[in-house]
């Protein structure tokens, strides 16, 4: 009776204290969705709340190997998460509250100032007509995270997207063609960047440098990635440094505003 009682005695601190680690794991989550850490999270997860039932009830011996293992195994976990963790605490570190006002859109009677949204019918348009001249095109779009340690890499821009401005930026003879450019909310931020490569992911010889970098600047941070081959026209699509399928270009058009939603 006297365990309830205590149950019950919930302070302000301590609902706080819940809903920062139902924070904290669902942004884990996030970051291992989709992968076969998800697994080792999920074990880790159970292993966790069975160390817990046992120390509730008192089961020492039990509570003893597994209070063991948690002990033991974090100096495992973090080899095992190396990647993701590397990816979590650069989605901390450069997180874009700029863009946190998008969530006060779900709440009619909050008036907030609100970024034009991505024209992802006039990337889209370019990059169809890219692939029929089979021009090379990479272009990052900027969600959550904030690239601005990337575009410095590039020459800094502030151009509204439109169909002949992204053309125009990937023309073979125009001396901003080389590299990716950085669309966050609507606007050109930067041209000719310089991406991470990924080396350790492999990918058909068919693909080159630009599908390389793709992978890694959504395997690092949660931007998404377009990419135009110049050597075949096909349009490829980027995002949590893996490719993603899509039917047709109408599908894709939809897919990419719903990731940027």
């Amino acid at each position: 009776m006297e365990i309830f009682n205590d149950l019950l005695k919930f302070s302000v601190v301590d609902v706080i204290d819940v809903i920062l680690v139902a924070l904290l794991l669902y942004y884990v989550y996030k970051l291992v969705k989709g992968t076969v850490a998800i697994n080792i999270f999920i074990g880790i997860i159970i292993i966790y709340l069975v160390w817990r039932l046992t120390n509730f009830l008192n089961m020492e011996l039990l509570s003893g190997i597994f209070g063991g293992f948690m002990k033991v195994g974090i100096i495992a976990l973090i080899v095992v998460f190396q990647p993701e963790i590397r990816k979590f605490l650069l989605m901390v570190g450069s997180t874009n509250f700029s863009k946190r006002g998008k969530l006060f859109k779900q709440f009619k009677f909050l008036k907030t100032e609100t970024t034009d949204e991505t024209n992802v019918d006039a990337i889209m348009s370019a990059c169809i007509k890219m692939a029929g001249s089979k021009t090379g095109a990479l272009i990052v779009f900027e969600r959550n995270n904030n690239l601005d340690f990337l575009s410095s890499s590039g020459d800094e821009m502030n151009i509204k997207v439109t169909q002949p401005i992204i053309e125009s930026i990937f023309f073979k003879n125009s001396p901003l063609h080389d590299g990716a450019i950085i669309v966050s909310n609507n606007i050109v931020k930067a041209t000719r960047v310089i991406l991470p490569l990924n080396n350790e992911k492999p990918i058909p010889k068919r693909f080159g440098l630009r599908h390389r970098a793709a992978i890694g600047v959504t395997e690092k941070t949660d931007a998404l990635a377009l990419v135009v081959s110049e050597e075949t026209g096909h349009i490829s699509y980027f995002k949590d440094g893996e490719f993603v399928v899509f039917d047709d270009t109408t599908q894709l058009n939809l897919m990419i505003k719903k990731d940027l939603a």
